[in-house]
């Protein structure tokens, strides 16, 4: 009780701050108790079920006690590839458990998770929150004994994530992802030039320039940013707030970390640009909680640009411009990559997504006005602001300008963020990153694009093959239909069960292509899988539905001969005839059925 009490009064009985409150009674606690949600639900005045609805929608979550150690290992088509499974049985074998269990002394608990933001470093892991990189069998044995060598300090960190002293751990390192900047990169701008630049505007003049460089949304949807922040800043509301997704969670995609890593300034400059623009006070970044380990890193960067003027009051020198940004901290949900799902995750709720309209821009943040845009969208803006409309839309292609990051992983020699002009072609990225081997490159993640080499000349832009960042590269070795059933899989997993077309269709999907890969479907399967995705596409309520068929579609257009090798050859024949299926029946009614003949 004492422990509850105390973590509600650090977050003064918020509401709103349900998801720091769960986080800070797990990481105290150890789980989040029956007694603890009483007590949380008494204290911030709501029903019991309020809060259970909310934890069970987190991965991160725990309402039974788990091991002291949580060994979480990442899950992906690129984790496998590199050796994930061998890792796991090493940590099965040396633990003494299999994946999902705990150990009896309660001290181990080693599961998988799904992506964790490092596909430049498979396989990799998480244990509570430190991040584990390019693990091999032989380091499992080094790390349990560390592990099993720490004190009960060495558990579960306070909120916020601080360092904790696993830090120490083998292998507990993450490396610069950057290996090739261009002109988003270079020559950075002087600490507060950025600033400078938009105070010398008016906010519609801001807004104006965003517009002139059409600038899109780096996300993935490619809505346009100018657009956006000007419906914000029409859109009427006692506050309108600044939201910046760094929930990076399409497996594969690690550019927003590098960016949070090496250029935190840009992400908050272009941050502050809005806010200026928008006429907000409040901003909030929401970090994914496989991130964690950035939280130190971050509020490092916010504090100093506190103590130079650069957030706070009078921003830049500006009286009357007032403007502050919050780290939210995910706990391992992909759904809440989803906007309007974000906004239910930042208000303390499960991640669920809403329904539009209204959309954020009017209805957005606590009800307000709110404009959401990804990390590498702000670090564009900021750029903007310094360089101006023309020099970025002079680079990039006529409807895609810019230039764009590009996470790049799997079969290559030289896996990382590559900072590209928009307009590339598949096989010049491939040259760049040593991967002209590549039988199979999946663009944009799971939810993306599967296209095979007849197709490497095709363009990464938003007219042609649209893209988040995230870039696979599998070479001739890997099966192709296995890793769309891990895609499969992967959406199952995430499906937050809201809708059934989603909920079911995407359990069907990976049940048909299971069937595939085990050689036992026939033609009329792959029909049937095809009209399902369709039908699931059409009729799930959110993004992730609409766009978990795409891998199962593109890899049937782009692999045809691969679904065909996998076909059973004989055709269905019945075993009776309609004539013997219809006996009995004949028999009880006395009489023949009346066939009619088709018009």
């Amino acid at each position: 009780m004492a422990e509850v009490e105390d973590i509600l009064a650090q977050f003064g009985s918020d509401r709103t701050r349900l998801m720091d409150i769960v986080m800070a009674v797990q990481h105290r606690l150890g789980h989040v108790s029956d007694a603890s949600v009483g007590l949380l639900a008494k204290g911030l005045g709501i029903e019991p079920v309020e809060i259970e609805d909310m934890v069970s929608f987190y991965s991160f979550f725990d309402r039974v006690p788990r091991g002291r150690f949580r060994i979480r290992l990442a899950k992906t088509a690129i984790s496998h590839i590199k050796g994930a499974q061998a890792v796991a049985e090493a940590f099965e074998h040396e633990l003494g458990i299999a994946m999902g269990e705990t150990t009896a002394d309660g001290e181990f608990t080693l599961e998988w998770t799904s992506d964790i933001g490092m596909a430049d470093q498979e396989p990799s892991a998480l244990v509570n929150g430190v991040v584990l990189t390019a693990l091999t069998p032989s380091d499992v044995a080094h790390i349990v004994a560390a592990l099993r060598q720490s004190g009960h300090e060495g558990g579960l960190p306070q909120y916020p994530p601080h360092r904790t002293q696993g830090a120490a751990l083998p292998k507990a390192s993450v490396q610069p992802g950057l290996v090739k900047a261009g002109p988003l990169l270079s020559a950075l701008p002087a600490p507060g030039a950025v600033i400078g630049a938009a105070l010398a505007m008016t906010p519609d003049a801001v807004i104006a320039q965003i517009t002139a460089s059409k600038l899109r949304g780096r996300g993935g949807a490619g809505f346009p940013t100018g657009m956006k922040w000007r419906l914000t800043r029409k859109s009427k509301g006692k506050q309108h707030y600044v939201v910046c997704n760094a929930d990076e969670g399409e497996p594969g995609t690690f550019k927003d970390r590098v960016l949070l890593s090496e250029f935190p300034d840009l992400v908050f400059d272009g941050m502050t640009v809005a806010a200026f623009a928008l006429g907000s006070s409040q901003g909030l970044l929401y970090l994914r909680g496989e991130y964690a380990y950035l939280w130190d890193h971050l509020q490092g960067v916010l504090d100093a640009r506190r103590k130079s003027g650069l957030l706070g009051k009078a921003v830049g020198g500006r009286r009357g411009f007032d403007f502050d940004i919050r780290i939210q901290l995910g706990a391992g949900a992909y759904m809440c990559g989803e906007e309007s799902s974000l906004l239910e995750s930042l208000e303390g709720k499960r991640g669920a997504p809403r329904d539009r309209p209204p959309f954020p821009t009017e209805h957005g943040y606590l009800g307000q006005p709110t404009a959401i845009d990804n990390v590498e969208t702000f670090v564009c803006a900021a750029r903007i602001m310094e360089r101006g409309a023309a020099w970025f839309a002079g680079m990039g292609t006529a409807l895609s300008t810019g230039t764009k990051l590009m996470s790049v992983a799997g079969d290559c020699t030289y896996p990382g963020v590559y900072e590209v002009p928009f307009g590339i072609t598949v096989n010049a990225l491939l040259d760049l990153v040593g991967g002209s081997d590549a039988e199979f490159v999946q663009i944009s993640g799971p939810s993306g694009q599967s296209v095979s080499p007849r197709d490497f000349g095709r363009q990464i832009a938003f007219e042609d093959l649209s893209t988040g960042g995230s870039t696979m590269v599998f070479g001739r070795q890997r099966d192709v239909l296995g890793i769309i059933l891990q895609f499969a899989d992967f959406f199952v997993d995430e499906s937050c069960g809201w809708c059934a077309p989603c909920r079911i269709g995407t359990t069907q999907l990976s049940l048909a292509m299971a069937k595939v890969v085990a050689g036992r479907a026939t033609r009329a399967d792959l029909t049937a899988m095809e009209a399902l995705s369709h039908t699931v596409m059409r009729m799930s309520r959110c993004g992730l539905g609409q766009m978990a068929p795409n891998p199962i579609l593109s890899s049937m257009k782009s692999f045809p001969e691969a679904f065909e090798a996998r076909l059973r050859p004989e055709a269905f024949v019945p075993r009776v005839t309609l004539e013997q299926a219809l006996q009995d029946a004949v028999v009880v009614q006395g009489r023949q059925p009346v066939m009619e003949a088709s018009a």
